[in-house]
């Protein structure tokens, strides 16, 4: 498959913008991208991110890893690990001071990790200046709490709007999701009754259960943690929105209790659910297998109802590099990171993900990825976005081990189990978070 830049980016971008070939010269010659960093003599790299959902999103990664070694002479090995496993193996990296150099992570790592990386502020300030600025996801996972520093450098998110059959729904009477509360149950109830049924993931899925439990309490006004990072959780909000849960979920497909992140793409493409939520890798696999094609065409995305929020409550499940301090060559890993993020690279690995990671840079609004299919366009704004993974908090270690500990998640689905009262419940998590932000 080839790319091509787009002659829209490019003039949108200016005279910063070089073809590909000039910047691996440029850093051939030894100023590179960030003149005031000369790679160190004999610099290798290891990199490690989460696996791909989508197979170009690693193809043309390693190519552009490879044109990075063409450039510079820099060998780099990019290893690719489940979602489940790159905490685990961040944290193991971080402890051990031993490992790859950079790390590519979800979300709030960096934050976790911070005093164990190398700051990148000049790296994303090279990359704000050329390419229109950060996007507001970025800024609150990149920086530091309260600083203009950054420790991490996000590379893109992926984002979860709900996904549905157009002639299902048009068979239950709706032309798309409602915005509000009441019309989703009834939405709900309706396809239930057709035995077409709705599902959405309250097992522990990294990025499935945690976008469902998010949508549903933000979008009744609650969050996990209040803005001076003490629990938020047990609330009137909270409450209300389990109760809703427990008429909701009444009108899902069986097992969502125990649905992880593949679970909800098979029963959407197999005819078995037709309303959840999720990435593009779900559109983007049906369209390009012949078996489920027909379904594909008759798939819709919109944005997660706001309910009671005024914007769409959704969190892009974010990559976000780090580069490690044990490293023996940061200057080398900053150059990656910015020859990674330079259009000629990044584009092009934009335009293979078909939407699944979004940019966070705003030059990148104008990439073709956005133009080709109108189906995928709704996942251009994902980083245009209020929320985040620990909201209204500050970003922090707490967030992040909440988010992996599964809080939110596990507090839903003790609801719709029959486990819990909705009151109950919000105690649960209350005593849960506590563990990990500071109590009042």
């Amino acid at each position: 498959m080839t790319f091509n830049i787009t002659r829209r980016l490019v003039g949108g971008l200016g005279a910063g913008l070089v073809a590909g070939g000039a910047s691996a010269q440029t850093i051939v010659a030894g100023s590179a991208a960030l003149p005031n960093l000369p790679i160190e003599n004999g610099a290798t790299l290891r990199v490690l991110r989460p696996v791909r959902f989508v197979q170009p999103d690693e193809e043309v990664f390693r190519a552009n890893a490879a044109r990075f070694t063409a450039a510079t002479g820099v060998q780099v090995r990019v290893d690719f690990v489940g979602w489940e496993d790159i905490t685990q193996q961040t944290a193991v990296t971080a402890n051990t001071g031993a490992g790859p150099d950079v790390i590519i992570g979800f979300n709030e790592a960096p934050h976790v990790f911070q005093d164990k990386l190398v700051e990148l502020s000049d790296v994303a300030e090279y990359l704000g200046a050329k390419y229109g600025g950060w996007k507001k996801l970025a800024l609150k996972y990149g920086r530091r709490h309260n600083s203009n520093n950054w420790i991490g450098l996000p590379f893109g998110a992926s984002g979860g709007p709900f996904v549905w059959r157009k002639s299902v729904l048009a068979e239950a009477g709706f032309q798309s999701v409602p915005e509000d509360h009441a019309g989703i149950l009834r939405l709900c109830q309706a396809l239930r009754r057709l035995n077409k049924p709705a599902g959405f993931a309250l097992g522990n899925a990294v990025g499935d259960g945690n976008a469902f439990a998010n949508w549903l309490v933000w979008s009744f006004g609650g969050q996990l943690v209040n803005e001076d990072g003490t629990p938020g959780i047990n609330s009137r909000e909270t409450v209300a929105a389990l109760n809703y849960l427990k008429e909701l979920y009444a009108t899902f497909i069986p097992g969502t209790l125990a649905w992880n992140d593949i679970s909800n793409n098979r029963a959407f493409a197999s005819g078995e659910c037709f309303l959840t939520q999720n990435g593009v890798s779900l559109y983007f696999s049906m369209k390009n297998d012949p078996a489920t094609a027909a379904v594909a065409a008759d798939t819709e995305h919109t944005f997660t109802p706001k309910g009671v929020a005024a914007s769409a409550p959704n969190a892009g499940l974010t990559l976000n590099a780090m580069v490690f301090r044990h490293s023996r060559f940061p200057n080398a890993a900053k150059q990656f990171l910015a020859f990674m993020m330079e259009a000629p690279q990044y584009d092009p690995w934009l335009q293979a993900n078909i939407g699944y990671w979004a940019q966070p840079l705003n030059a990148y609004n104008a990439s073709a990825t956005w133009t080709g299919d109108p189906k995928v366009a709704i996942f251009k704004d994902t980083m245009d976005t209020d929320f985040w993974l620990g909201y209204k908090g500050p970003i922090s270690e707490g967030s992040a081990a909440a988010n992996a500990d599964y809080v939110m998640v596990q507090m839903c689905a003790s609801v719709a189990s029959g486990q819990a009262t909705p009151e109950a419940a919000a105690r649960e998590a209350e005593r849960r978070a506590a563990r990990f932000f500071r109590r009042r």
